[in-house]
């Protein structure tokens, strides 16, 4: 797929990795939309970033755990862009959630943004990706790989992501290619430790961190692959082969 000119739509656009996967498909020259939900200032300077360096974004505020918002972002976009080619599902929550203390409010947040808004954004998008021949780029997590005690919600939502990618594969083909990405340590998560990153590094084959470049390279990669479809790159350093 050549990039430039195409749209692409990134949930979760404004921080963290869906930032640097903004600014990555940017940098190829597509147009991109920037969703946000919290995070307005962010979703605003990487618009604002992409527009300086000549390119076209535009924001788009969503809650995604709401029933419904799904269908109307996707609306938004092909509104203001006339069109949609990609969409990246990169919007994402990790809790810590250990056995025993999970309760079914959080649990459904949990399930809200990360399993069932990729569902029914894609389905949404799926229309106007078809005629584009376009893409959809999901992005699961090493937990669908591994078990994580105090992210079981959190692993369980990121296989349905994999197994979603695998079935939205078949579904969409041969129209549409969907792929997924699952990072390991890129960036670690907020409330983690020094400890912490010291510990996954030493037990990393690679020795080291990640970082959302790496993942964008995989994005791109996907996106430029045209013969590969249902599949899930893990971008992790080795850490799903250390058995």
């Amino acid at each position: 797929m050549e990039l430039r000119d195409r749209v692409a739509l990134v949930t979760g656009g404004g921080i963290r990795v869906g930032r640097t996967l903004a600014l990555a498909l940017a940098s190829q020259g597509a147009r991109v939309g920037v969703h946000y939900n919290a995070s307005a200032d962010g979703a605003r300077a990487v618009a604002r970033s992409i527009e300086q360096s000549g390119g076209q974004a535009r924001t788009f505020a969503a809650d995604l755990t709401s029933p419904g918002t799904a269908e109307s972002l996707i609306d938004d976009v092909v509104r203001a862009f006339g069109r949609l080619d990609i969409l990246v599902n990169s919007a994402a929550v990790m809790r810590r959630t250990p056995f025993g203390e999970v309760d079914t409010a959080g649990w459904d947040d949990i399930v809200a943004l990360n399993l069932r808004a990729p569902f029914f954004l894609a389905q949404a998008a799926a229309p106007h990706l078809r005629g584009a021949k376009g893409a959809i780029v999901n992005i699961a997590d090493l937990a669908a790989f591994e078990t994580w005690p105090a992210y079981i919600p959190h692993g369980l939502t990121k296989s349905g992501i994999v197994h979603m990618t695998k079935s939205l594969a078949r579904v969409l083909a041969p129209d549409v290619r969907v792929n997924a990405i699952a990072p390991g340590t890129v960036l670690l998560p907020d409330d983690w430790s020094e400890k912490d990153a010291e510990h996954l590094n030493a037990t990393t084959p690679l020795r080291r961190e990640g970082t959302p470049d790496d993942v964008a390279h995989a994005l791109l990669f996907l996106l430029e692959a045209d013969y590969i479809t249902g599949e899930t790159i893990i971008v992790d350093g080795g850490r799903s082969v250390r058995r």
